[in-house]
């Protein structure tokens, strides 16, 4: 179970294991707007619902596509270049991948949208709360099915592929990413 504030099982020395920490945040605060739009169907957020609400959107808005520039500017081009046997299996994973963050991002924007509106009007109205709904929906079951590719397939594909230099690279660029020393 995640604890908001604990840290993580892995540094920026093992930026695998890192991401994989990071689905875990993921999958955390997807459940928070979930379970909230469920429970309160539009209607006023209480104090705690509102800041749980809030602080699982700014995830979303601002750590998430850091995750995403962890694989797309740091891992993916270093497998797109290597000469190892299981490389090009990799790049076909890194394919899906790819299209699933496009097609995420799209839900992420909606749902920003959607809840940035709810907390400005203390409501949202019945039309606004289904489209919600069907965009986290549709979150839940595109990150399942990603998160599960990535840390059952890519990732332990890029440990045998990476050399300890590249996995020190990307733990570097990761960190800087982050304005961590």
């Amino acid at each position: 179970m995640l604890k908001i504030g604990q840290r993580p099982e892995h540094d920026f020395g093992e930026p695998l294991g890192l991401l994989s920490d990071c689905h875990r945040r993921i999958e955390h605060f997807l459940a928070v707007l979930a379970t909230i739009t469920g429970q309160v169907d539009g209607q006023a957020l209480n104090a705690a619902q509102r800041s749980q609400f809030q602080s699982a959107l700014t995830y979303f808005s601002v750590a998430a596509p850091k995750h995403i520039a962890d694989k797309e500017e740091s891992v993916f081009p270093r497998l797109s270049v290597s000469e190892h046997p299981d490389a090009k299996a990799a790049l076909d994973i890194v394919r899906r991948l790819e299209r699933d963050h496009d097609e995420a991002n799209a839900h992420h924007h909606a749902v920003n949208e959607l809840g940035r509106k709810w907390l400005g009007d203390d409501q949202l109205e019945r039309g606004a709360v289904r489209e919600l709904r069907q965009h986290l929906d549709r979150l839940q079951m595109l990150y399942r099915s990603h998160i599960a590719v990535e840390d059952y397939q890519l990732f332990p594909a890029a440990a045998r592929i990476l050399s300890a230099t590249d996995l020190e690279s990307i733990g570097h660029e990761m960190a800087t990413r982050r304005s961590v020393r």
